[in-house]
Order: structure tokens, then sequence, then C-alpha cells
């Protein structure tokens, strides 16, 4: 079968149930950013709760991240999605309940954090390591595209009905987000495996840490990862999302539901455009453009003091981070052996969580200190500056060219690729 468009590729049948489950899961999972964040600025009002939330469900990555990776590796990748699925819909009930009963409070609030936070860091490597075994050959590009879309447009009708849900009752969000979590562990099942996995390596303390290494000695998957992560550790200015929508726009829920689903909107926009036409030149040097984008949308929403302008700055900024995660992902993916996939996917989940919740958590703190407006630009500031930064530290990473196919893992590791992979890199200007 020839998959010459990307409706092509969503007719593929593994790629189909993918797209399903992780599209709901992402879907479940942006309203838990609305009821929760406007829940706990509601009782709290505090920036710093905020930021708290965001450490609070980045430490399960951190304490697990190498056990998660070694899961994907050695078990069902779908048996462990519609483990973590199932336990993040039990939460949503409990949620639920607390608050129909009126009984929930902030501890049980941040307790339901840990055990998201917990899910997440199995879910996500094991949903990484997943897709290239479900995406049409030679497609990777396209399918990861389109699996952005899906979470994209989740992050667009998630956020806003999170917030008029929340509006209603505080506990019709939580129910919703049971549902599609249930459903999407049921779908998780259908899920067909073209390409079965390569044997499993035994579980000793040398493989547990296979990731870490590998990622360790390729420059180019190392610049990535860590490009990612210090960038938008700067850049977290969705954690004061509550504090615009209410202080500085003078809006209520639906508002922050809005804002949420801001990036998304942008995000979606690209990814149609990807999903149509591959980034093939100057690939490494797009990434960077994109986080400089990035950064200076980030400082206009930070000035903004109108909704449309913040709309459109968070667009902007969706838009930008599209780019740099399809960029991303692709080049992490094609150059990771299947057998290697779940422990490296572990890394660089541990590296994009760090840099958002952890983002989160410093722009809680600043707007502690200094107020939310100089925390966005700070954090804006700082993300073009690490941009630049990388861009000297890491020349092989900026003169990568093309994303057609896997580049072999020996030749990462040396400080200039090889001219015949088809991965090509161009001098760094």
């Amino acid at each position: 079968m020839e998959f010459d468009s990307p409706r092509d590729i969503l007719r593929h049948r593994p790629f189909q149930f993918f797209f399903v489950t992780r599209s709901f899961s992402r879907f479940a999972t942006q309203i838990s950013t609305v009821a929760i964040g406007w829940q706990i600025y509601d009782l709290t009002g505090s920036a710093l709760y905020l930021g708290l939330a965001g450490l609070t469900q980045f430490l399960p990555t951190a304490i697990l991240v190498f056990v998660a990776g070694h899961v994907a590796d050695r078990y069902d990748r779908r048996r462990v999605l519609q483990v973590c699925q199932s336990a993040e819909g039990l939460v949503a009930i409990g949620l639920a309940l607390g608050n129909v009963f009126d009984i929930l409070t902030v501890p049980g609030i941040f307790a339901a954090l840990i055990v998201l936070g917990t899910a997440t860091a199995f879910e996500s490597p094991a949903t990484a390591a997943i897709l290239p075994a479900v995406a049409p050959p030679g497609r990777l590009q396209q399918a990861t595209a389109l699996s952005t879309a899906g979470n994209q447009m989740a992050t667009i009708v998630g956020p806003a009905l999170g917030g008029f849900a929340y509006a209603a009752s505080p506990s019709v969000p939580y129910a919703i987000m049971t549902v599609l979590w249930l459903f999407a562990s049921v779908m998780t099942r259908a899920i067909h495996l073209e390409r079965p996995p390569a044997p499993k390596e035994m579980p000793t303390f040398s493989a547990l840490f296979g990731g870490v290494r590998f990622v360790r000695d390729n420059p180019i998957i190392l610049g990535v990862i860590s490009l990612d992560l210090f960038a938008v550790l700067f850049g977290g200015a969705t954690a004061l999302l509550p504090i615009y929508a209410r202080d500085i726009l003078q809006t209520g829920p639906w508002g922050l539901g809005l804002l949420r689903a801001g990036p998304a909107v942008g995000a979606l926009a690209m990814t149609v455009v990807l999903a149509h036409l591959s980034i093939n030149r100057r690939a490494g040097l797009r990434m960077f453009q994109a986080v400089i984008a990035f950064g200076v949308a980030t400082i206009v929403f930070a000035f903004s003091e109108t909704i449309w302008l913040s709309l459109l700055a968070l667009a902007a900024m969706g838009a930008a981070d599209t780019v740099s995660v399809v960029i991303r992902f692709s080049l992490v993916q094609l150059s990771t052996p299947d057998e290697m996939r779940g422990r490296v996917g572990a890394v660089n989940y541990l590296f994009v969580n760090a840099s958002n919740q952890l983002g989160e958590f410093e722009s809680g703190v600043v707007a502690e200190f200094l107020g939310a407006v100089p925390s966005a630009v700070l954090g804006g500031v700082g993300t073009i500056l690490i941009a630049l930064a990388w861009m000297r530290l890491f020349p092989t990473l900026r003169a990568v060219e093309r994303l057609d196919e896997p580049m072999p893992s020996s030749s990462l590791a040396s400080s200039a690729p090889p001219a015949d992979v088809a991965m090509r890199a161009r001098p760094p200007a």
C-alpha cells in the first residue's frame, strides 16, 4: 500500500488505533491541567502552589525514569499503556467523588498529582516506543506530525471544555477525564504491532542505565534533548495562566480554558503544514529558529493585557514548539534501535518533563517574588539565550540537513557526521 498523503497514513489500521488512544489520553490530561490548576489557585490563591503542582508531577519521573524505560523495553508496551491509563482513570474518579462530597483538600489534590505523575512516567516512554512500530515504513516524520495534530486537537478542545465544565461544577471535568482515560485503555488493546519488538534484554543494572549511556555517547541526541530541557525550563509561562486569566485579563475559568487551548491552535495549524510538507533542508537550523521564535512569542505574551493578543502569542508559541518537537522526535527515534527505544524515550521524557514541570515550578517561584509579568519576560529571554548558546555548543546538531532515514549510531558519536547517510549535514555557517 502506498502512503502518499496524511489521509493514507490515517487509514493505516495500526496507526489508526494508536492515534485514537493517544489523543483520548491527551484529551483527559489537558482537561486535568485546567481543572486541577484552577482548583489549586482557587483554594490557595498562591502562585507558589501552582509551581509546586508542576514539581509534584515531575518528582515521580525523576525517581522512576530508568525503571520506566526498562519496563517499556522488556514488557508488552500496549499492556504498560493500559495499566497507566486505567490508573489515571481511577484517580479521576477519586477527584470527582471528592468534589461531589465536598471532601477534596489541597493535600488530596497533590496526592492525586503524584499518582498521575507516576502513571505518566511509565506511559510516555512506552507511547514513544510504540509509534515507530505502527507508522508506515518511511513515514515516521509524517506520522509524528499527525500524532502531534491529534494531541493538539485534544489540547484545543480539552482545556476549553475543562474550563466550561469546571464552571458548571468542579466534579464534571473529573468525570469526563474518567471516561476518556478508561476508553483509551480499551482502545490500546486493539493496537496491532506490525513490526514486533526485538528479543528482550535481561533486567541487569547495566541495562537499566543503557539509555543514559546511549544519549551521552551521541552528541546530536544529547544536544536535542538538553536544548528542550533548558529552553523550556526558562519558558514555562503556562504555569502562570491562572494568574493571567483571573488577575491580568480579568476572565474566569472559561478564559483559562481558552488560554490553555491557545498554543494548541497554533500547533495544530503547524502540524497540518508539516504533515504535507516534510522538513527536507536545514532541519537542525530550523529547530533552533523555532526555539528562538518560541522565546519571542513568550515575551509578547508576558506584556499582553488583552485576551486576543495573548491568544495570538500563545498560538505562535504552539506553532514554534511543534516544529521543534517533530524534528526532535524524528532525530531521536530514527537514531535509536528498537530494543533501546523505551530507555532512550524515558531519558527523553525525563528531560521534556523536567522542562515543562520544573519550568512551571521556576515560573511559579519567580512570580511569587517578582510578579507574573517579570517571570514570563525572564523566561522568554532565557529561552532565546539558551538557543543561541546551544547553536555554538552543538555545531553538529545545527548542521543536520535531512530527516529521511535513520542515522547509524556510530556516526552520531563522531564530531562530524559522514556524508553517505541519508540524514546529511552541511557545514555550520
